[in-house]
C-alpha cells in the first residue's frame, strides 16, 4: 500500500510514500515523512495500491496521531469543493486543517500542578516547620487551597528542591495539566443565565419544523427560515440547539462576520450557562495557540457547540446534529482567496454528507436560496410578525433632490425631516442610529481649477480624506499619503472636499446637537481589541444617544430603546456595475431598518435617497420581500442570471496591462473552441476596478445552467495553457464580486 501525502508548508507539494507493515494509515491521518535529507510532516490525502514504477517509494516514518484528524465526511466535502470550485484538493485541505493545527510549532499549553495525596501527619508537619520551612510553607498553601491543589508557579520561585522532597515522601504529587487558551478570557462582562422564552404561534411552528429535521435528518430538506427583523429567529435557534444537545448531538452556528461572533457566543453561553465550557469559537482572528486549543477541544468532543465565521464550516464536530447559518444572504460567506468556496453552500453540502439538520435564517434571503424553496429543494418556514407583538417600524423616504434645492445646491447630510426626528428622540430620552456605508471624512479631494482628483498610485480609485489622521487613504490597498495644500497638478490652492463619510457625519452631528452623546463604529474606530464590544455595551447602557456607523451596525443588534434609524445615503451601492446591486441595496436597507422599534416603543426609519422610485427602496419601505423578489427574479430570468444560471468570472492580473489583456484574450480564444453547449462566454473586458494593488485586471464572465461542465471546461483549458510568469489567472465559480 502507498499513501499520497500533502507536505506541510506554503508550497503545494504532494508525494507518494510506501506504508510500512503494521502502520495503520488512513486518509486524513497526520504523518512524518522523509523529504530530501530531512523529515517533514504532512497529511494523507488518500491510500491505495502502488502503481508500477521503475523505482522504489520511500517509506513513511511514523504516524503523528493514531486517528485521522480529517473525518471521511469532511474529506468527501473537501473533494467536492475542489471539483466544483476548480481548486486543488491541497488548497482545500489547508482550509479544512488550518495552519495552527498542522504546524509542529503549536502544541497544547501545559502547567505543573502540585496536589496533596492525603492529610499529612501532624507530627511530620511540626517537624517540617522547624527543619524545612519551605516544605512547611508549601504544605500550608496546599492545605488551604481549593481542592488542595495549586499550580507550581503559584507556590513561588526556588521551590523545586522542596517540591521534590515532598514528592519523595509521598505527601504530594506533581501532575501535568493542559491549560486552555480561551479566546473569551479577556471578556470581563458577566454572563447571566437566560431561560427559554414563550414562543408565539409562528415561532412554535418554525421550531416544530426544525425539531422534526433534527430527529429525521435523512428525510429532511434544508430549512430556509424567513423571519422579519425582530421576529425571534434567535430564540428558535436556541431552543432547536437545546433539542439537538439533548439527543447527544453537537451544534454548529455560522455568523457572517467575526464582529458578530462575541454577541452570539454570549447568547449561547447565557442560555446554556451550565455548559459554558462546551462552547467553542473558531474564526481567523484567533491566535495560533487559541485556534489549536479550540480545534482539538472540538475534535475530542469536549466542545459541543461551535460558533464562528465562514471557516468554522470545517469544524471537526463529532455527531453533528444541527447547523445554523445566520444571515445566510451575506456575501461575506464567500471566500475571496483560493479555494473560493461559499460557506453557506458548503454548510448545506456538509449537512447532506453527515447527515444532519440545517437552518438558513434571514429576513432578506438570497435569491438563490429563495429559488430553492420555489423549486422545493428547500423547505420554507416563515415568521411574518415580530416577537412580543412589536410592530414593524414606519419607513419614510426623503427625496434628497428637493433637500439639495433647499440648501442652495450644497450637499445636505441631514434632511429637515431627519433632523427634526433626531431632536424629538433626544427630548424623549430615546436612542437613534445613523447609517452610512462609507468611512472617512470626504470621498475625495478635487481641484476647482483643473479638476484633478488625488488618486491612489496603485489602484484606480480616488483617495479618501481622513481628518482624524490628516491622511489621504486608499480603501482598496491601504496606501496613505499626506494631504496636499495645493493641487499637485496646477498648484492652485483651491482644493475642495467631495462627498462625505462617517467622520464628517460625526463632526456635523456634534455641531447640530452639542448636548448629545455620540459614538462612531467603523473600521477606523474599532481597531483596538474589544472596542466594538465596549462601544455596544455603552450604547446598551444608554451612555450613548446616537450611534453612527457603517455596515458593522447593520445587522444582529438588539437595542429596545432605539426608536429611530436614519439611512443617510441609500444610493451608495445601488448604481454599480453588478446585477446584484438592487438585491444588496434592498437587503441592506431592510436589515438596517430592522434595528428600530424592537422594544415596546414604536420605531421610525428615514431613508435619504436621490432615487426614491427605485424598486429596491420602495419595496424595502413596505417591508415587502415577496414583491421585491418577484420583480427581481423576473429580471434575472429574462437575462439568464443567477439563480437561473451559474455565473463564473475568469480574471487575469499583472503589473503589465497589455500582458494581462493578451493572456485573457488567448484564453478566450481557447475557451471558445469546443465550447460545450449551454455555456455563454462573455467578451474580454477591463474589470470595473481596472487597477488594484498595482496590478491591471481584465475579466471574462461565463454563465451556464449547470456548474460542473463550466468548471471542467475552464480547468481543462487552464491546465493546457502556459501562463507568463508575471500574469496570474483566477477562476471564481458562483462569483459574488465583479469589481
Amino acid at each position: 500500500m502507498n499513501a499520497r501525502v500533502l507536505i506541510d508548508g506554503p508550497s503545494e507539494l504532494v508525494f507518494d510514500y510506501a506504508i510500512p507493515a503494521g502502520l495503520n494509515v488512513r486518509p486524513g491521518c497526520r504523518v512524518r515523512v522523509p523529504l530530501r535529507r530531512k523529515s517533514a510532516t504532512g497529511t494523507v490525502l488518500s491510500t491505495g495500491e502502488p502503481e508500477q514504477a521503475d523505482f522504489a517509494l520511500r517509506q513513511l516514518e511514523s504516524l503523528i496521531d493514531p486517528e485521522p484528524l480529517i473525518t471521511p465526511e469532511l474529506l468527501r466535502t473537501a473533494e467536492w469543493i475542489a471539483h466544483y470550485y476548480g481548486s486543488s484538493l491541497e488548497s482545500v485541505i489547508r482550509s479544512v486543517l488550518p495552519e495552527g493545527v498542522r504546524s509542529e510549532e503549536n502544541s497544547a499549553k501545559t502547567r505543573r500542578i502540585a496536589m496533596l495525596n492525603a492529610a499529612p501527619d501532624p507530627a511530620l508537619i511540626a517537624k517540617l516547620e522547624k527543619r524545612a520551612p519551605r516544605q512547611f510553607s508549601i504544605l500550608n498553601l496546599l492545605s488551604h487551597a481549593a481542592g488542595n491543589r495549586l499550580a507550581v508557579t503559584e507556590l513561588g520561585e526556588g521551590n523545586s528542591t522542596a517540591l521534590k522532597a515532598l514528592e519523595n515522601l509521598g505527601i504530594i504529587r506533581i501532575e501535568i495539566e493542559e491549560v486552555r487558551r480561551d479566546p473569551e478570557a479577556d471578556n470581563v462582562e458577566e454572563i447571566l443565565e437566560s431561560k427559554p422564552l414563550q414562543l408565539n404561534t409562528g415561532q412554535a411552528l418554525a421550531l416544530e419544523a426544525v425539531l422534526q429535521a433534527v430527529a429525521q435528518p435523512k428525510e429532511s430538506k434544508p430549512i430556509l427560515l424567513l423571519g422579519v427583523t425582530g421576529s425571534g429567529k434567535t430564540e428558535v435557534y436556541l431552543q432547536a440547539a437545546q433539542r439537538a444537545l439533548d439527543l447527544g448531538k453537537t451544534v454548529l452556528v455560522l455568523v457572517p462576520e467575526i464582529s458578530l461572533t462575541p454577541q452570539t457566543v454570549r447568547r449561547f453561553k447565557s442560555r446554556f450557562a451550565a455548559m459554558q465550557d462546551q462552547v467553542a469559537v473558531l474564526h481567523s482572528n484567533l491566535s495560533q495557540g487559541e485556534r489549536f486549543d479550540e480545534w482539538h477541544r472540538i475534535r475530542k468532543g469536549v466542545a459541543r457547540i461551535v460558533i464562528g465565521a465562514r471557516s468554522a464550516v470545517f469544524a471537526p464536530l463529532p455527531d453533528l446534529g444541527l447547523i445554523l447559518v445566520d444571515e445566510e444572504h451575506e456575501n461575506t460567506y464567500k471566500q475571496e482567496n483560493v479555494p473560493r468556496y461559499h460557506g453557506r453552500d458548503v454548510a448545506v453540502l456538509r449537512a447532506a454528507f453527515e447527515p444532519c439538520a440545517i437552518v438558513l435564517g434571514s429576513a432578506t434571503p438570497s435569491l438563490e436560496s429563495w429559488n430553492n424553496t420555489l423549486t422545493h429543494k428547500y423547505q420554507l418556514v416563515r415568521l411574518n410578525e415580530r416577537a412580543d407583538d412589536a410592530s414593524m417600524p414606519l419607513v419614510r423616504v426623503v427625496d434628497m433632490r428637493l433637500e439639495q434645492t433647499k440648501h442652495k445646491g450644497g450637499p445636505a447630510i441631514l434632511s429637515d425631516k431627519l433632523r427634526t426626528a433626531l431632536e424629538q428622540r433626544l427630548e424623549k430620552g430615546e436612542q437613534s442610529i445613523l447609517f452610512l456605508n462609507r468611512r472617512g471624512f470626504a470621498r475625495s479631494l478635487q481641484c476647482t481649477s483643473c479638476g484633478h482628483a488625488c488618486q491612489c498610485p496603485h489602484c484606480a480609485v480616488a483617495l479618501t480624506y481622513h481628518r482624524t489622521d490628516e491622511r489621504l487613504v486608499c480603501h482598496v490597498c491601504g496606501y496613505q499619503s499626506l494631504v496636499p495644500r495645493k493641487c499637485p497638478e496646477c498648484r492652485d490652492p483651491g482644493i475642495l472636499l467631495q462627498g462625505y463619510g462617517t467622520q464628517k457625519v460625526e463632526e456635523v452631528m456634534a455641531k447640530v446637537f452639542p448636548q448629545a452623546k455620540f459614538a462612531r463604529i467603523d473600521a477606523d474606530t474599532m481597531r483596538r481589541k474589544n472596542a466594538l464590544r465596549d462601544t455596544l455595551a455603552a450604547f446598551k447602557a444608554h451612555k450613548i444617544d446616537i450611534l453612527i456607523g457603517t455596515q458593522m451596525i447593520a445587522k444582529g443588534l438588539h437595542f429596545p430603546n432605539v426608536t429611530l434609524v436614519g439611512i443617510l445615503n441609500a444610493d451608495l451601492g445601488l448604481h454599480v456595475p453588478d446585477f446584484r446591486a438592487g438585491e444588496r441595496t434592498f437587503q441592506l436597507i431592510t436589515q438596517v431598518a430592522g434595528r428600530a422599534g424592537r422594544g415596546d416603543l414604536e420605531g421610525e426609519v428615514i431613508v435619504q435617497t436621490f432615487t426614491p422610485h427605485s424598486p429596491s427602496i420602495q419595496y424595502a419601505r413596505k417591508h415587502d420581500y415577496d414583491g421585491f423578489s418577484e420583480q427581481e427574479m423576473e429580471f434575472r430570468r429574462e437575462f439568464t442570471f443567477p439563480p437561473y444560471a451559474h455565473c463564473a468570472v475568469l480574471t487575469s492580473r499583472s503589473t503589465h496591462e497589455r500582458r494581462a489583456e493578451f493572456t485573457l484574450q488567448t484564453l478566450h480564444l481557447r475557451l471558445s473552441e469546443s465550447l460545450p453547449s449551454g455555456i455563454t462566454l462573455g467578451e474580454v473586458l477591463p474589470s470595473p476596478l481596472i487597477r488594484s494593488h498595482g496590478q491591471f485586471r481584465f475579466q471574462i464572465t461565463l454563465r451556464s445552467l449547470r456548474a460542473r461542465p463550466l468548471t471542467n471546461h475552464v480547468q481543462a483549458v487552464l491546465s493546457k495553457t502556459s501562463l507568463p510568469e508575471d500574469v496570474t489567472v483566477v477562476f471564481d465559480m458562483d462569483a459574488l464580486n465583479f469589481s
